[in-house]
This record gives C-alpha cells, structure tokens and sequence, in this order.
C-alpha cells in the first residue's frame, strides 16, 4: 500500500455519492498536495454541483470547513480548510474521508484514495476528472429520499407533477448522462497554482 511521503504525489480519488442505489460517482486526479478548500471546488464541478450551499469534510471525529466567526462553545470544532493538504487527511491507498454538500439535503460523498502516484511535472499539479457515472442531482431535490421521487415522477409523463418537476428541473433530465470532458472543460477555466504549497 502506497503512502504519501512524496510532497509532489498525485492522487486518484474516486467521490461517491452516498445513499444512492444506482451509484454516481466520479474519479479525479489531484497533486497532494492541494488544500481541501480547492478539493472542494474540485468535487464541485466533477459532481455537477453548484457551490449553492455550506459544506464541509469529516474524518476521525474531525472536521474541515469554512471557519464560522460565530461558532458558539458547544459547537464542533471547525479546522479551517484552507490551510490543511489533502496528504495531511489522506496518508495510504485505502483512506477515506466523508464530503458533505448542502447540509439541507445532507448530499454526503465517500472519497476514497485509490492510487497515490508521483508526480512527474508541474503539469500534474491541475485536477482533472479521469472518469464517472450518471448525473449529478438536481440542487435541492430533497437529498437521497427527494432524488429518488424526483426520478419516479420524471420518467412517467402521466404524472400530476411530471410538467412541473421537468419545468423545475430545466427541461429533460437525462439521470444516466455524465460527460468527462465537459467537467475538465471546467477544470480548465478554473485557476490553479502551480504548486499548491
């Protein structure tokens, strides 16, 4: 098994959307090194999502987030996220850590690290998505239970609610489509460090 010892390591992560039957999930290849701050942009536009809502990473009892300057004693400590590397949470092939997305619909991620590979230029520093499957969910569907309706009802033109939920959902919904090059299109505009150090 594979550890992170190499500061210039590249990691294959495989994000899979908990409580789903019919699994969505994609596979990302990120530097190590990147902070769970840009992680989080990374699951965001490899899964589809919008940015629309809070989230945060949980490993081990602990959790990484968006410090909140209005935490009340009590509450659980919050690690800021952009200050912490994926290595420090990942160290060996096999680690897992939880995503969670929209605390509302509680969309929670498994994140596995696959491969810890090293690194061979700069050029492998800039994420990309390698591969994955089906779409993401509509925002604010209602979590895995509201997904699971919405789908019932938008394949049954019959249906009382199929105008309205299709309308909602901007028009066909195609449950089953997932285009890799259109989420590295995206990954492509986005910013990125030479070094994420």
């Amino acid at each position: 098994m594979g550890t992170a010892k190499d500061k210039s390591s590249i990691y294959h992560l495989k994000i899979t959307l908990v409580g789903i039957n019919r699994p969505i999930w994609r596979r990302v290849q990120v530097p190590s090194t990147i902070r769970l701050g840009r992680l989080h942009d990374v699951f965001q536009a490899a899964m589809g999502w919008t940015d629309s809502h809070l989230h945060q990473f949980e490993k081990d009892g602990k959790y990484w987030a968006v410090p909140d300057p209005d935490e009340l004693e009590g509450d659980i400590r919050i690690i800021d996220e952009s200050r912490v590397s994926l290595a420090s949470v990942l160290t060996a092939e096999g680690d897992s850590m939880i995503y969670v997305y929209d605390f509302g619909d509680d969309w929670r991620h498994e994140v596995v690290l696959e491969k810890i590979l090293p690194s061979d230029s700069d050029a492998s520093a800039r994420p990309i998505c390698l591969a994955g499957e089906r779409r993401c969910p509509p925002e604010d569907v209602g979590g895995p239970s509201g997904y699971l309706e919405f789908l019932e009802v938008i394949f049954e033109p019959g249906h009382e609610e199929f105008a309205r939920l299709r309308g909602w959902a901007g028009g066909t919904f195609h449950a089953e489509e997932f285009n890799a090059a259109a989420v590295n299109r995206v990954l492509g505009r986005m910013r990125w460090p030479v070094r994420n150090k």
